[in-house]
C-alpha cells in the first residue's frame, strides 16, 4: 500500500469513528430531550459509522498499511434543537461525502485500482446517508413547533434497527 494513500486511509478512518462519536453524542442529546426515538435512529446510525470505520482499518490491514489510530476529537453535546441536530447530521454527511471523493481522487492519481474499488461502496453509501439525512431534515421543517408532528417523526426514526450485515456490505 503506498504510504499517501496509507496516510489518507488513516485520516479518513478518524473520520468516520468521529461520525461514530457525534452521533452516540447526538443520542445523548435525543435520550434527554425524551425522544427516544430520535436516540434510538441516532445509536444505529453511531454503529454504523463504527463499521464503516472498521471496514477502513480491515482494508488498510489486507494491504499490508499499518493502521494508526489516532486522537478523536469531542463532538458538541448540545443541540438548540432536533432540527439543528439532524440538520448538523446532514452537512457531516455532506462533508464525509466530500472526504471519500477526495480518497477516490487519489485513488485514482495514485492508480490504486483496489483502493479505487473499496471506495465504491462508500460512494454509493453516502448518497444513501446525505438522502436520509435530508428526507429527516426536511421532515422536521414541515413540522416546526407542532408537538404532534415530532411525537409522529420520533415515533417512526425509533422503528429503524441495526444490520450489522447492512452496514459492512
Amino acid at each position: 500500500m503506498k504510504k499517501d494513500i496509507e496516510k489518507a486511509f488513516n485520516d479518513h478512518l478518524n473520520a468516520e469513528f468521529f461520525s461514530a462519536y457525534l452521533y452516540l453524542s447526538m443520542a445523548n442529546y435525543f435520550a434527554a430531550e425524551n425522544l427516544d426515538g430520535m436516540a434510538a435512529w441516532m445509536r444505529v446510525q453511531s454503529e454504523e459509522e463504527r463499521v464503516h470505520g472498521m471496514k477502513f482499518v480491515d482494508f488498510i490491514n489486507d494491504r499490508g498499511g499499518r493502521v494508526a489510530l489516532q486522537k478523536i476529537d469531542q463532538p458538541a453535546i448540545e443541540w438548540k434543537s432536533p432540527l439543528a441536530a439532524f440538520q448538523e447530521a446532514y452537512d457531516h454527511e455532506c462533508l464525509i461525502s466530500a472526504k471519500i471523493n477526495e480518497l477516490v481522487d487519489l485513488a485514482n492519481k495514485q492508480n490504486d485500482h483496489a483502493a479505487h474499488n473499496f471506495l465504491q461502496w462508500f460512494v454509493s453509501e453516502q448518497v444513501e446517508e446525505e438522502a436520509t439525512a435530508q428526507r429527516i431534515v426536511e421532515q422536521l421543517k414541515r413540522v416546526g413547533d407542532n408537538p404532534v408532528g415530532l411525537m409522529i417523526i420520533d415515533q417512526q426514526l425509533g422503528s429503524r434497527t441495526f444490520a450489522p450485515a447492512e452496514a459492512a456490505d
